[in-house]
């Protein structure tokens, strides 16, 4: 478990990152999310210890993190750092030695992430002469290549074609399930919801939202009702909310907290006859919006 407490972080008088708590248990897919600007670079790049925080403390299973932790780590960042004079076999082998990895032990698993992504036919290639798409993928095996225990992944699906998002979903997917952490922090709401167990959803450096990412949904306020009836329509028009909207035979809306979906089917059976009742699910993207706008108290 990676633990974050009270944790702060402060250049040239603005405040990055504010008195942040929070847990990520072992083997969860935990999503760190925010608008641009929100801190979570900073958040990032202090768990693996790249900068300082200026107070607080982060901690891996109830101890500091040493350097001696990091080869159980991978990390991607959002920004690219690769050699681009180098060929493509030889940088991902040059950085599985740096992990540790013997380099026949790293040149077996370039061979076989070169296949799992595609990348076989450009082995000898520059990296210069990759794609951008292309790049995010040797970034990415070379955070992986040493199998860790733990994997950070800043905007991982940057630059990445529907074929090879799925590609590097699946691949999560197993790494999750082989008892292994994730952390995911990216712009892309659809991936998250797919993938992540848990988020922390930060704003000007401070926590949001926090939990498991299915009581979240569960728990928000404003799930969209539909309602399908049979009947005249008129027979219900006068007491339609505001935020409701009727339309042939349907009714639609979203409740706020002076009403019940149960007052409001007691009134439409009254009148007409009820087919069908819906009840929508926010999406992650409009909990974000709502959260960062204020417009839901968290």
């Amino acid at each position: 478990m990676i633990t974050l407490q009270n944790v702060s972080k402060v250049f040239n008088k603005t405040v990055a990152v504010d008195e942040l708590s929070f847990d990520i248990p072992n083997r969860a897919v935990f999503g760190l999310l925010g608008p641009n600007g929100a801190g979570k670079t900073t958040v990032i790049r202090m768990i693996m210890n790249i900068i300082q925080p200026d107070s607080g403390k982060i901690s891996i299973e109830g101890k500091p993190i040493e350097q001696k932790n990091y080869r159980r780590i991978g990390y991607l960042p959002e920004e690219r750092g690769l050699y681009q004079k180098m060929k493509l076999k030889d940088t991902i082998i040059y950085f599985g030695t740096l992990k540790g990895l013997s380099k026949p032990v790293a040149a077996k698993q370039t061979n076989y992430f070169l296949e799992q992504f595609n990348l076989s036919n450009y082995a000898e290639r520059k990296i210069e002469e990759l794609s951008k798409g292309n790049q995010q993928k040797v970034q990415f095996i070379i955070a992986v290549i040493h199998q860790p225990d733990l994997l950070i992944l800043d905007e991982p699906f940057a630059g990445l074609d529907p074929v090879n998002q799925l590609v590097l979903k699946e691949f999560l997917k197993d790494f999750q399930a082989s008892g292994k952490t994730i952390i995911l922090s990216t712009h892309q709401m659809e991936q998250v919801e797919k993938l992540c167990d848990m988020i922390c959803l930060i704003n000007n450096g401070k926590k949001v939202l926090h939990g498991d990412l299915k009581d979240i949904k569960n728990n928000y306020s404003s799930k969209k009702f539909i309602i399908q009836f049979e009947g005249d329509k008129s027979q219900i028009a006068d007491f339609i909310l505001p935020d409701w909207e009727l339309s042939g035979d349907r009714l639609s809306g979203t409740l706020n907290s002076h009403s019940s979906i149960n007052s409001i089917l007691n009134k439409v059976i009254a009148r007409v006859i009820v087919t069908h009742v819906d009840i929508v699910e926010p999406s992650l993207e409009q909990i974000f919006i709502d959260q960062v706008k204020g417009r839901v108290a968290s």
